[in-house]
């Protein structure tokens, strides 16, 4: 499935003063995660995430 299509979830850990933020495609479960800032913001973390789900969705494809 091309990582344009489909859900995708993001979940955010925050361990003191960093966030791990995670990005996950619905329909195969493949999963990127990136470590930032915890005063970077959600937006900026979350679209870092995505693009980095989408970079390994089109590598593995």
């Amino acid at each position: 499935m091309p990582p344009n299509k489909g859900e995708i979830l993001l979940e955010f850990v925050v361990q003191g003063n960093v966030v791990k933020a995670t990005a996950i495609h619905a329909a195969t479960g493949v999963e990127a995660s990136i470590v930032g800032p915890a005063n970077a913001g959600r937006d900026v973390l979350g679209q870092a995430a995505v693009r980095k789900l989408k970079y390994v969705m089109e590598k593995k494809a």
